[in-house]
């Protein structure tokens, strides 16, 4: 495949955007250094609406933009479903009550809140040591998912003759060089630039799209069914007549039986989703908040702004490629590689000008969730290893420098591991079903049931990591030899989620519980509903007045209203750009339903802390909490 050919303009904008990040990361890098709280958090000072537009930039990754226009492509509109993978709705549960419930410890990172939950008993340092384990392995994963989409993308859509190897160098090289210097401020604000440029270029090609390609063009070149986004119990897509290597396409993906996979996909979505966050560049956005409720704010406000002008962007690149490369894609037989479906569209079709700036976008894409990536590791290394065990006394500076040595390292260890992973498909599927399978278990039974204690979150993680590793490896061993038929790695997620959920009951009831004290703290400060009741009855006792939190039929409704909410969201953007009308008024008409409901049942009822909280156990500098709880 030929490189694109830039106009000047196009030059001019890519080296333009390349410049302009890099002196943001230089130029805010005085503020950020500050102090370790201010390069990892901002210092709790940047407003929701940055966080949120930063957080969206954060997710509209280039490998998972490539990724969603393969499964366009293949899937058609039932595409919508399959980003329930990672889950996407996580972030309708997170704006429901986990954020809330998060920000209101006040800690820094994942692996810090583990000792405000747990103390800092034996199996709490346990604890808190897997955590770390688990981030830097999740985010030395994302990184590098980030580099093969960013190789396999700017090989095709750069002018200058690299390999995609060594444009995954350059790129990766320059995002490390501005999110080392700014830390958490950086990532912000260039996010919230690259967010302005994505989604302008991302209406702009959507717009090109309907002007293209009219809807019974499109109609001729893909099979029946495929405009449609419900399903029965089968796929039932046929591309035999149009495009053979779909058909394999769908048949090694082995999400045929279509029905079984939403259904786990929803089973697996929403117990991941109750978890929380992993600890990475999501959790550290909420940990940044100003307040609960900011926090809160933050999480819905990505639902808003990133799902229409993303989907337009991946509708619009499909359909031009469905329209206009379905001759080229059927000469290259069974060696079809869909993910670049996305790069060969834009070589064709994006005008002067546009070209670049849609180019500008790609590369803010990939940075920014790079750069999240990369901000997030050195938090658990500097702030949960070092400072804590080897210098804790040790001046801001140093710990901030030491922050620069981590970033690099995770950056060069999470590139070498790129070049030897060649598929995107692969490793999405490995950390979403996977290694988050090994993660559900622990951090679901850490808010809802008061028994579960510290060797309970140590061994429930431990064998659930151990299971995400070893499992896949097995039944790929076993299908190669003929033993059982290949299968994906989703319907591995119930077994590694069991031997996790065996390690978290077992390695709790076989040891004592954790300290009353450190529970009943947890338990005043951040109220969640679950099983409480023995820590709320000490609770009350001191504290006559505090009440438990009754909302979880509330929350669990929000949620699933939300659900719906963001998948008409999603399909807004996809039946825009196919100029299916019907359809599109139909989500329209569930995004208003959806908005209206969350507006009276969420939005009016969010509550910073509960307004029983004695006002010693509020975050400092929360903004509003002193309002919000004036006894």
């Amino acid at each position: 495949m030929s490189q694109l050919q830039l106009s000047l303009l196009d030059r001019a904008i890519i080296v333009g955007y390349l410049v302009v990040t890099v002196a943001i990361g230089f130029w805010i890098s005085k503020r950020a250094s500050k102090s370790i709280q201010t390069y990892f958090l901002g210092g709790n000072s940047i407003p929701w609406y940055m966080l949120g537009l930063s957080n969206a930039s954060g997710m509209f990754d280039i490998s998972g933009t490539m990724w969603m226009v393969y499964l366009l492509f293949v899937y058609g509109a039932k595409s919508i479903w399959i980003p329930w993978l990672w889950p996407v709705f996580n972030q309708v549960f997170m704006m429901a009550f986990l954020s809330i419930w998060l920000r209101r410890s006040g800690v820094m990172t994942g692996a810090e809140w583990i000792r405000f939950r747990f103390g800092d008993n034996r199996g709490a340092q346990l604890a808190h040591l897997v955590v770390v384990v688990f981030a830097l392995v999740n985010v030395i994963g994302f990184l590098a998912y980030g580099f093969i989409g960013i190789g396999k993308s700017a090989a095709t859509f750069l002018p200058w003759d690299y390999t995609a190897n060594q444009y995954g160098l350059i790129i990766t090289a320059i995002t490390t060089l501005y999110v080392v210097k700014g830390g958490m401020f950086s990532v912000v604000f260039t996010e919230v630039l690259q967010f302005v440029i994505m989604t302008i270029a991302c209406v702009w090609v959507g717009v090109i799209a309907m002007q293209r390609v009219a809807p019974e063009t499109l109609a001729a070149v893909t099979p029946a069914g495929w405009q449609d986004l419900f399903f029965s119990a089968r796929l039932n897509l046929d591309w035999s007549g149009l495009l053979p290597a779909a058909n394999a396409k769908i048949a090694s993906d082995g999400w045929e039986l279509f029905a079984m996979f939403v259904g786990l996909m929803f089973f697996k979505g929403v117990l991941q989703s109750v978890a929380g966050p992993a600890p990475n560049y999501d959790m550290q956005r909420v940990l940044s908040a100003r307040s609960p409720r900011e926090a809160a704010y933050m999480s819905g406000i990505v639902n808003v702004v990133l799902l229409v002008p993303r989907y337009m962007l991946v509708t619009g690149l499909t359909v031009l490629a469905l329209a206009f490369f379905m001759d080229q894609l059927r000469a290259e037989g069974a060696e079809v590689d869909f993910e670049v479906i996305l790069p060969l569209a834009m070589r064709e079709f994006m005008p002067s000008g546009l070209l670049g700036l849609l180019v500008a976008a790609l590369l803010a894409a990939f940075m920014s969730t790079y750069a999240a990536t990369v901000n997030a590791a050195p938090a658990y290394v500097v702030n949960d290893i070092y400072k804590r065990y080897l210098r804790p006394d040790a001046p801001q500076r140093t710990y901030v420098a030491m922050s620069y040595t981590v970033s690099i390292v995770v950056v060069l260890i999470g590139t070498v591991i790129g070049l030897y992973v060649k598929s995107l498909n692969d490793i999405v599927q490995w950390i979403v079903t996977a290694l988050y399978g090994g993660y559900t278990a622990a951090n679901l039974l850490k808010w809802i049931w008061w028994r579960f204690n510290s060797y309970g979150y140590f061994w429930g993680m431990a064998s659930g990591m151990l299971a995400a590793g070893v499992v896949p490896q097995a039944a790929k061993s076993l299908a190669v030899a003929g033993r059982i038929e290949p299968i994906a790695e989703i319907y591995l997620f119930p077994l590694i989620f069991l031997i996790s959920l065996v390690g978290c009951v077992a390695g709790s009831l076989l040891t004592p519980a954790d300290d009353l004290e450190v529970l009943k703290r947890f338990y005043l400060k951040v109220r969640p509903w679950g099983f409480w009741g023995p820590v709320h009855d000490a609770v009350v006792a001191e504290h006559p007045q505090v009440q438990p939190n009754r909302n979880c039929g509330r929350d669990m409704l929000n949620c699933l209203v939300g659900m719906a909410w963001q998948t008409a969201l999603t399909a807004v953007g996809v039946f825009l750009v196919l100029q299916d009308y019907r359809k599109l008024a139909v989500s329209l008409g569930v995004v208003a339903a959806g908005s209206a409901f969350l507006k009276f049942n969420w939005l009016d009822r969010i509550e910073d802390y509960p307004a029983d909280l004695p006002q010693s156990e509020m975050a400092s500098g929360d903004v509003g909490a002193a309002e919000a709880n004036p006894t």
